[in-house]
């Protein structure tokens, strides 16, 4: 892609070991990212999508290197993070952040708000006294629609869309360049997700932000994402601009992902012909051998069983892994 790369991911692979027997050997390894590659553009939200278990959440955290990475590359401003050391990798986790799923775990129970979102502040040393950051937590709440009467309560007096307002607060706190969002409203009700989907547009807007938009709900996703990566047994499958991914898919995968989507209007809904995948998704242990998805294809062929298709760019900024593309 052409424009300022902030964030590039090369040949990403994250493998998890798997230790049997008596001794505890390794026995094999979890392939959970298998060599991804995609950069993300500076003020825009790349969407990541598929099936539980496909690697989505396990790419995002190794591009923060929470995970270690087995191999492969990622570069923030153009600097591999892989070969930074402690030190200078604390001092720039400063400016990519992470909104995690699930936010009745993710915030300390025992801390107040603005505890939880003064903490950031003090870590990375950016108030220089108490005062400076009280008015700095005052300054974050107000940008996320956070009442101040909220700053000396817990946790557990809040719904779950305020506590995702906390987390967002907190993630906001080191004002980042690149923030990482976990199925971040996967947990809330339909309503409450529309609302942090408006918010993080805006603060995107706002601040400059850039978004990895890590979901399953694939019309949130087209709602708020500028592309869309498509993920399936830690390959990527498709990556293309959101219109285009969803008016002109070329992965079989794909296609058979945004067959589910419901469309409201009943007379087009019943005309819709659905793609129905069957068995489970294969184990990332022992993926099948070619194709990832060559397992559960109707289209596949000899050659696709037998042959790992190149992830290459079918048309302008489209690029897909598939051989019959």
């Amino acid at each position: 892609m052409s424009g300022d790369i902030l964030v590039r991911v090369n040949d990403l692979k994250v493998h998890f070991p798997v230790r049997g027997g008596v001794l505890n050997r390794v026995v094999g390894a979890v392939k959970a990212v298998d060599g991804v590659t995609f950069d993300i553009t500076r003020r825009e939200t790349l969407g990541l999508v598929g099936e539980s278990g496909c690697g989505k959440t396990t790419a995002g955290r190794a591009i923060l290197h929470l995970y270690q990475p087995t191999a492969g590359q990622v570069a923030f401003h153009g600097v591999d993070l892989g070969k930074e050391s402690p030190e200078n990798l604390r001092r720039t986790r400063r400016h990519m952040q992470m909104i995690f799923q699930d936010p009745y775990a993710s915030l300390n129970p025992h801390m107040r708000v603005a505890e939880i979102i003064g903490r950031p502040l003090r870590v990375h040393r950016l108030a220089q006294n108490a005062g400076e950051e009280k008015d700095l937590v005052t300054e974050i709440m107000q940008k996320v629609g956070l009442d101040l009467s909220f700053r000396d309560r817990y946790p557990h007096e809040f719904s779950g869309g305020q506590r995702q307002r906390i987390g967002i607060a907190r993630a906001l706190a080191t004002s980042p360049d690149f923030v990482v969002c976990d199925e971040a409203i996967s947990a809330l009700d339909v309503s409450i997700q529309a609302q942090i989907i408006n918010l993080l547009e805006q603060l995107r807007d706002d601040l400059g932000l850039t978004y990895l938009f890590i979901a399953h709900d694939l019309s949130m996703v087209r709602y708020i994402s500028t592309r869309v990566g498509v993920m399936y047994v830690g390959k990527l499958m498709e990556l293309a601009s959101s219109d285009e991914l969803y008016e002109k898919p070329l992965h079989p995968y794909t296609k058979a992902l945004l067959s589910a989507i419901p469309i409201p209007d009943p007379p087009l809904e019943r005309k819709r012909q659905r793609i129905l995948l069957e068995g489970d998704l294969p184990s990332s242990i022992n993926p099948p051998v070619g194709c990832r998805f060559s397992s559960r294809c109707s289209l596949a062929t000899d050659h696709c069983r037998a042959v790992e298709p190149e992830f290459r760019e079918a048309s302008t900024n489209h690029w897909v892994a598939c051989h019959l593309v």
